[in-house]
């Protein structure tokens, strides 16, 4: 492999991404209104001009990513390493805490149940008893959090990465995506690299907010709701505070230490907890949803990834996803890079884009599901909090129906405080490596990210109940310029595959079995 060069301090970079952030969060404290206006505009606009952009290519990533996986080439080895350097527990842990960290909490409970109130658009029309709007209500959440959700995170641009980083010698930069297009000069004083670092920072900021501010939310509603803490700003405040604080010091310790630690620790919590649940809580509804809902979203997949209906509904839920998550694309990639050396193309794909999808599901379903069952059984036990106290307070209202509840809404916020303390860490330290291109970033970088997220959040919060609802909108117009930089590796990722097979001599062997 080369020599890395541009290891360097991009200056230039953390000045105009932290000072456009800064900015946005001055302008939100001087005049949400009018900020909250032009975000909405743009909003629009992105919804409008992007959606269906971005529905093709999600798509587009999970089909071309699955053949790769299952053809010849599912054999090429990433990362110049013969064998991998993190166990398949570890790394696991580590990949499914990126996205499923954001959600896991706050949406798993809520989500299915706002489908269940009011049944997507797409099937509204079908005359659906209560008991049959269940499967509809659990798929639409698993296409958000699912398939093409996690393939579009990790699959073919990591490969990009992984490529020109570890084989030819580059930095682990987003601009390192447009390698295979514009070549090693991307690399020196490019304005379209620097673009590229610039809007992939201020993108997943924006997306990494969000869990901040949903999680630190939630945290205060469950403090509330449990101890009768007041569930004020001020709380909310503290709360992110003592998470921010958490994740500086697993940043701090490196991938290696602290992040892979509380990927792990947070795996293990979800899982007690999710087999609590289902042990102590309608078993078989859980078991039966989850498989049917699974299978209805099959026979599904491309209606409901490819629907174009509603176009109010698309940009509250499927499209803001989207962008959220391409949002995150660049950043999750290098950090999946960097943690997936000596894993084959195989390996990848159907870790990111199968197993960490079906894990998502499930644990959606044993969350989200309970609340279905009890809502189905007691009308109104979950509705009515979720109509009142919103997001926060459905997991409590949840857990409270169960046998050991109070216990169960406990380890729900200690899950809270490690979900958003992995996607924090993880966060901070890819930016730091982008901003420095190395994979060992200096460690007052890591921290000074993760205090800045801290200080954006707290800020936002100020505001008021806008703040969420301006982070929202925020995160999908910051995606639109992330998805083009998205585009290439469709085409590129398998060029490279097939070069990498060479090399190898995946090619060859594979003809030599056949014979």
């Amino acid at each position: 492999m080369k020599t890395i060069k541009n290891l360097k301090m991009d200056w230039t970079t953390f000045a105009v991404s932290g000072g456009f952030l800064l900015l946005f969060v001055i302008f939100s404290l001087i005049d949400i209104d009018k900020l909250a206006g032009w975000v909405t505009e743009s909003f629009n606009w992105s919804v409008t001009f992007f959606g269906a952009y971005w529905q093709l290519l999600l798509l587009g990533n999970f089909v071309i990513g699955i053949i790769l996986a299952f053809s010849k080439y599912g054999h090429v080895k990433l990362g110049k390493m013969e064998k991998p350097e993190n166990g398949y527990f570890r790394w696991i842990s580590m990949i499914l805490c990126i996205l499923l960290a954001s959600g896991g909490v706050f949406w798993a409970a809520s989500e299915p149940l706002y489908h269940f109130v009011t049944t997507p658009p797409l099937f509204a029309n079908d005359g659906m008893t209560p008991l049959e709007a269940i499967i509809p209500a659990l798929s639409q959440s698993f296409v958000h959090w699912g398939f093409l959700a996690w393939a579009c995170l990790g699959t073919l641009t990591t490969i990009v990465l992984m490529y020109a980083h570890y084989h030819k010698g580059y930095p682990l930069k987003p601009r390192t995506i447009l390698y295979p297009i514009f070549g090693e000069k991307i690399f020196n004083k490019s304005i379209v690299g620097s673009t590229a670092d610039i809007i992939s920072i201020i993108a997943v900021a924006a997306g990494t907010m969000g869990p901040i501010g949903f999680l630190g939310l939630q945290i205060g509603y469950g403090l509330h709701f449990l101890f009768d803490i007041p569930n004020t700003l001020a709380t909310n405040m503290i709360v992110v505070g003592a998470l921010i604080l958490i994740a500086a010091i697993s940043v701090a310790s490196g991938v290696d230490k602290g992040i892979q630690f509380l990927s792990r620790l947070n795996v293990i919590f979800v899982v007690v907890l999710a087999a609590i649940i289902l042990i102590i809580g309608p078993t078989m509804f859980l078991i039966d949803s989850f498989i049917s809902a699974q299978a209805f979203q099959l026979q599904h997949l491309l209606e409901m990834n490819l629907y174009r209906g509603d176009q109010a509904w698309l940009g509250y839920w499927t499209v803001f996803f989207w962008g959220w998550f391409l949002g995150y694309a660049p950043m999750v990639a290098i950090f999946i890079s960097k943690i997936s050396r000596g894993r084959t193309v195989r390996e990848l794909i159907v870790a990111v884009s199968i197993i960490a999808p079906l894990v998502s599901n499930f644990w959606f379903t044993v969350v989200g599901g309970t609340g279905l069952s009890q809502e189905l059984k007691n009308p109104g036990s979950i509705s009515g909090p979720l109509g009142d106290g919103g997001m926060p307070a459905t997991v409590m209202a949840i857990m409270d129906q169960l046998p050991m509840g109070l216990w169960l809404a406990v380890g729900f916020l200690i899950v809270s405080v490690v979900f958003v303390s992995t996607t924090v860490d993880s966060i901070a330290y890819t930016v730091a490596v982008t901003l420095q291109g190395s994979e060992h970033p200096q460690k007052w970088l890591r921290v000074f990210w993760v205090v800045l997220f801290g200080i954006l959040t707290v800020a936002l919060l100020t505001i008021g109940e806008g703040s969420i609802q301006a982070i929202q909108n925020f995160i999908v117009v910051t995606a639109v310029p992330v998805s083009i930089l998205l585009l290439p590796p469709l085409w590129s990722a398998p060029k490279i595959v097939k070069q990498m097979a060479k090399e190898q001599h995946i090619v060859a062997a594979v003809k030599s079995t056949k014979k």
